[in-house]
């Protein structure tokens, strides 16, 4: 069996300067979640350096009966910056799950495309040759498993292969659903240590081909081309985004508080952003792409579990999951990292829509705000901005 269709199939080999564009867009995606990636950038930088290079293919490319592997690393983003992403630790988790099928992998595929696990996949296409699928399963991040495309069209959420960094390796077979799925894979995550690499259920090319989240790839590579160009031409990294992405600028501002902790393998907190007013920040507001929420001296409170999941304007909620809820550097675009937010950082926050899968009635059941424990409807500043005040 081969994995890809036709006799003459268009491959992009990713180029080493496509890597950090790649990164970059991911940490956009990530929405303050899913860990950096430039742990990832710097070991598959180190593999390409070696002479391994990355196919990139299109999920259309894949045939029906291939069989992708969802890869991830699992855990507290905390976490992940003391523990070094390896490929040798990722190969472990396929080979596991390709031992349970007694069946190998075709092609590999990230779980989400936003943070740490938007890069992750490269990893093992380098070491294995297998192509990437310019795809994923959130057009973001999320914590958990549970939000996926495949969880919201009802697809199996096993086998699962889970593997640390020791010779400690689980396989989940069979499950309930996606929810103990989620709940049983974040306890042995726990305990072993926070972090471990996962090999998810795998999926078949034609599942891919008409559930996944297509371009994925491709469009963090152009988001972090745009704000490496913005900076070169010394325009607004922050207005050249909001125009690649139709997003939306929330707030400006400067942190004054944040409170976190890891509590079951998650980050959870808040960050609290006081307005700051100066000549470039009122000029980007004044765009059509500024929410009324942009120009207010009110205090904006974001609350996390790994990823951005509520923004509140004093009592007021301005934006929730599954819309992506971005706090940038306000200077130079560059993503921000729920570990990482410090007192006194200048940033912008933005929001960009959220995949559509998302948005209905069963999607916002796996990732609008009540899957986050809230009890809140979804709010989305591009339908309800008008009402913000």
């Amino acid at each position: 069996m081969t994995v890809l269709t036709g006799a003459h199939v268009p491959k992009r080999t990713l180029a080493y300067e496509d890597l950090g564009l790649l990164a970059a867009g991911a940490w956009v995606l990530g929405t303050g979640g899913g860990g950096n990636p430039y742990y990832n950038l710097v070991a598959i930088k180190h593999l390409y350096r070696q002479g391994h290079s990355v196919n990139l293919i299109q999920p259309d490319e894949l045939a029906d009966d291939a069989l992708v592997a969802l890869v991830s690393f699992q855990g507290a983003p905390l976490v992940g910056i003391e523990r070094l992403p390896d490929a040798t630790r990722l190969m472990k988790a396929m080979a596991l799950m390709e031992r349970h099928l007694d069946r190998k992998f075709d092609a590999v595929m990230s779980m989400e495309i936003g943070g740490s696990n938007g890069v992750l996949p490269l990893l093992a296409a380098a070491v294995t040759g297998l192509p990437v699928v310019d795809a994923d399963a959130m057009g973001r991040a999320f914590p958990d498993v549970s939000k996926t495309c495949f969880a919201v069209h009802d697809l199996s959420p096993g086998p699962i292969a889970i593997h640390d960094i020791r010779e400690n390796g689980v396989i989940m077979d069979p499950i309930e659903d996606w929810f103990w799925a989620e709940r049983i894979s974040r306890k042995v995550v726990t305990e072993m240590g926070s972090t471990a690499s996962t090999c998810k259920a795998p999926r078949s090319g034609a599942e891919v081909k008409s559930m996944g989240i297509h371009g994925s790839v491709s469009r963090a590579i152009a988001i972090g081309q745009t704000l490496v160009q913005a900076k070169a031409d010394h325009r607004d990294p922050i207005a050249a985004l909001l125009d690649l992405e139709d997003g939306l600028l929330l707030y400006l501002g400067k942190i004054t508080d944040t409170e976190r902790k890891t509590t079951e393998g998650f980050l959870r907190g808040h960050v609290d952003i006081e307005a700051v007013s100066d000549a470039s920040s009122n000029q980007l507001i004044q765009q059509e792409k500024a929410s009324p929420a942009a120009a207010s001296a009110k205090k904006l409170r974001i609350e996390f579990q790994n990823e951005f999941s509520v923004a509140r304007l004093e009592e007021t909620v301005i934006a929730t999951v599954p819309d992506l809820i971005c706090v940038l550097d306000r200077e130079t675009g560059e993503a921000i990292g729920t570990e990482s937010l410090r007192y006194g950082q200048r940033v912008a926050v933005i929001a960009l829509p959220s995949p559509p899968v998302f948005t209905s009635e069963k999607g916002l059941q796996h990732a609008g705000p009540r899957a986050f424990g809230f009890d809140l409807d979804f709010v989305s500043p591009f339908s309800n901005s008008k009402e913000i005040s």
